[in-house]
């Protein structure tokens, strides 16, 4: 017997993910912000952000990285991740997202498996990231950083090159757009083939339900390289035109402290972190009051559901915190009495 959803059917657009996201950008759109780097406090525009990502294809395809080719980042979140993880896709070639805590044969293996061509990273991960490149047999000069310290290319390099974005033609219901990597607890980690129609399909999907608007602030914490960040903030986050804070990493204190002080109004969370908010008394010590929604996935959020010890004066009501799971794919719990 099938089962129909209680939503409306959705409608999943022909489209590139690069051309979902930013084919329709209008000049209100540009202008608005996109994305603060909390660690350094800079703030990016659509505009920016958009003329960033075609620059980066253009780079790339002047270089011969198209389709069929495979381009690695092993980076923490930042808005040169996002830059780059999206120029990679417009470019027509396929990313793969390296956990940014691997060592250097963790690294090196899927380097090999992905037979990628070219490595992204950051200056204090290049010692790590070079071994990696050395053992899967890549050119030294095959690994370049997104932040950039001198000694070599770059992605302000790329940009400044200043080449125009390629026309490149692919299907995408068959068209590999990104190649990430299972976390290994059946065994070694192994690569997911996600199209450019899986990504488009999740976030057309998801839209609806979930609610963001230009209005929201959404604090990244959630890593980037995982297809639960890659998800809701590289892609459902930036369809929305929303604003995206970017964490390196969680640390508890500043997690609260850039939700106060940005004034930040959606999160995406795992269980871990829904459990520290009802149950660490630091959390008292902030104003969480800007948020409207707590989005828990990646994991059972069934121990939430236990007394808790407390709940943090400062932090909204029940209604806002509710358990999702996002892994490639995102449900919804039906609302109604449970």
């Amino acid at each position: 017997m099938i089962i129909a959803s209680t939503h409306p059917d959705v409608e999943i657009p022909d489209l590139s993910v690069y051309d979902y996201l930013f084919g329709s950008i209008t000049e209100e759109d540009r202008e608005h912000t996109a994305m603060i780097d909390a660690a350094t406090g800079l703030s990016t525009s659509y505009r920016e952000l958009v003329a960033g990502i075609d620059a980066v294809a253009g780079a790339l395809s002047a270089r011969g990285i198209g389709i069929g080719d495979v381009v690695a980042v092993h980076a923490p979140n930042s808005t040169a991740f996002a830059i780059m993880f999206h120029g990679i896709l417009r470019a027509g070639a396929t990313a793969t997202t390296i956990n940014s805590l691997y060592g250097a044969a963790e690294i090196a293996s899927q380097l090999r498996d992905s037979q990628a061509r070219l490595l992204f990273t950051v200056a204090p991960f290049l010692p790590q990231a070079s071994a990696a490149a050395e053992l899967a047999g890549l050119a030294a000069d095959a690994v370049a950083l997104l932040d950039g310290d001198g000694s070599r290319l770059s992605l302000a390099d790329l940009i400044l090159e200043g080449h125009p974005a390629p026309v490149v033609v692919f299907d995408p219901a068959t068209h590999v757009a990104v190649l990430p990597y299972s976390s290994g607890t059946t065994g070694r980690p192994k690569g997911v083939i996600l199209t450019h129609r899986n990504l488009v399909a999740n976030v057309a999907q998801a839209m609806p339900v979930l609610e963001g608007t230009a209005d929201d602030r959404v604090l990244a914490v959630l890593p980037f390289f995982h297809i639960y960040g890659m998800t809701v903030l590289l892609n459902i986050a930036l369809a929305a035109r929303a604003t995206v804070i970017t964490m390196t990493r969680f640390d508890l204190p500043e997690f609260l402290r850039l939700i106060q002080d940005y004034r930040a109004t959606y999160v995406f969370i795992a269980p871990p972190i829904a459990v520290a908010l009802a149950k660490h008394p630091l959390v008292d010590d902030y104003d969480l009051s800007s948020l409207r929604t707590l989005f828990s996935g990646a994991g059972s959020a069934r121990r939430l559901a236990r007394p808790r010890r407390r709940r943090p004066s400062r932090l909204p009501g029940a209604p806002g915190l509710r358990h999702e799971r996002a892994e490639p794919d995102l449900a919804r719990d039906a609302p109604g009495p449970r």
